[in-house]
């Protein structure tokens, strides 16, 4: 029997703890959150309903020593180990897979893009490109499991999927250190994969998920009711690029309002402006939904513009509106450090940041450099202008200005970051925050998040 490890290596540094099993961005935190990984989680299932025998290690999540997380890898002794990379850590994954005796399969968006780059370093085995990897792990083994790159396709319909196992992948390690989450134990699903509208130049899946499908909405009912019904789920967080719309929506949250699932669990997702009505909103609130995500990343329509983001400034404002109004909580993402931006594009941004958490149409929000990902438009873009400041892997962890911005300073653009998180502490957005509080288990969210706000904080001091 072929054995498989879908591993997660400790990765000690003086960073943080890397967020690492939600592959759509990179940070090391000075606070640890664990993201219950979708597609690995996925892969391990379907292998192990295939006859396989999988271990699957996060040690990062489970924080385990370097020493312990070996010890355990050696018991199992897989004949592969396979690990989901991301640019700013890929130099570590291949350091120590070369420091072990293993035939590693590197699998996630950095080894789509420089899969030719990978497979040339010691002990690497494979490279499997794509974002349905969960599926086409599967197939790389039953074709032979051969030493190369292995391009697999998206042609699969998602109801092919199984149900994930979760105890196969131990779910609870992120059931409760996870900052979305307001009611733990919580968890993680994907409705779709991956983004409806997959054209921003900065992101990384777009090389991962170029075509967006769904899952039919009735199953992903059936999943949220046997999550709640058999492990006691409060929240669960859908990780879908952008959630799905339409007729889809409307049928999910009827559905889920059809089978009071809506009085027993709560429901977060990723959306985009300018997609939905007030009342798809409202509608939303009343089928059990808490958060609803959003990513702004500039006040300039110009730069949404150069994006491709298909965003307007304005819908920005009345959808923040609509949504907080309905009773959802928002939470808004920001990036900074884009090489066109001078001080005043940084101060709309700041500004538009601030006014929307003081208005209270804005729950809590997230700020970060820009990272141009190998693969994405816009590391082309940058790349072929000799806009790139390093092409050193290791820093391209949101620490550090990676794009060259001859308008503005790095660490102008850090302090930027700073005053937005500290809009959290104006008058009208504390007074905001205390009206909403509506038990000590609010509190309790309040005093983590505040905990997180001073890690991120510290995430962008400037040492310049």
């Amino acid at each position: 029997m072929v054995k498989v490890a879908i591993a997660y290596p400790p990765l000690l540094s003086e960073k943080g703890v890397p967020l690492l099993t939600q592959n759509r961005q990179f940070q090391w935190f000075s606070r640890p959150t664990y993201i219950f990984p979708v597609v690995p989680a996925t892969a391990a299932t379907v292998l192990d309903k295939a006859g396989y025998e999988v271990l699957f290690l996060d040690g990062i999540a489970a924080e385990l020593s370097e020493a312990e997380f070996d010890k355990r890898l050696k018991a199992f002794a897989p004949d592969f180990v396979v690990i989901e990379t991301k640019t700013p850590v890929v130099k570590r994954h291949l350091k120590w897979v070369s420091e072990h005796d293993c035939k590693a399969i590197f699998v996630g968006d950095h080894a789509t893009a420089l899969g030719e780059e990978l497979v040339k370093e010691k002990n690497v085995h494979a490279v499997i490109k794509g974002g349905d990897w969960d599926l086409g792990l599967k197939a790389y083994l039953e074709a032979g499991a051969k030493t190369g790159i292995f391009d697999f396709p998206l042609v699969h319909d998602l109801k092919s999927l199984p149900k994930i196992d979760r105890d196969l992948v131990n779910w609870k390690l992120y059931a409760k250190k996870n900052g979305n989450f307001r009611s733990t134990p919580g968890t993680y699903i994907m409705s779709a994969r991956d983004c409806w509208h997959a054209k921003c130049t900065f992101c990384s899946w777009t090389t991962l998920y170029p075509a967006y499908r769904t899952r039919d909405y009735t199953e992903v009912v059936d999943e949220i009711e046997e999550l709640v019904n058999k492990y006691g789920v409060k929240e669960i967080m859908d990780d879908s690029g952008s959630f799905p719309i339409g007729s889809w929506l409307e049928g999910f949250c009827n559905e889920l309002i059809r089978r009071g699932l809506n009085k027993r669990v709560k429901i977060d997702c990723n959306m985009r402006f300018g997609a939905l009505s007030k009342e798809s909103y409202e509608l939303m609130k009343k089928a059990g939904f808490r958060l609803v995500l959003f990513g702004v990343e500039s006040a300039n329509q110009y730069t949404l513009d150069r994006l491709n983001k298909n965003l307007k400034v304005e819908d920005v404002r009345r959808g923040a509106k609509w949504a907080s109004e309905a009773g959802l909580e928002v939470h808004l993402t920001f990036m900074f450090g884009y090489p066109w931006e001078g001080k005043t594009e940084i101060a709309n941004t700041v500004k538009l940041a601030r006014e929307l958490l003081a208005l209270g149409h804005a729950s809590t929000l997230q700020c970060t450099m820009t990272i141009p990902y190998p693969g994405t438009p816009l590391f082309k873009e940058l790349d072929a202008a000799d806009g790139l400041t390093t092409r050193d892997w290791d820093e391209y962890d949101m620490r550090r200005q990676i794009m060259k911005t001859p308008l503005v300073t790095e660490k102008e653009i850090k302090a930027a970051i700073q005053e937005v998180y500290r809009g959290f502490f104006q008058i009208a957005a504390l007074i905001k925050r205390l009206k909403s509080t509506k038990s000590l288990s609010d509190l309790d969210f309040y005093y983590r998040g505040f905990r997180s706000l001073i890690g991120h904080l510290f995430d962008f001091k400037s040492h310049a």
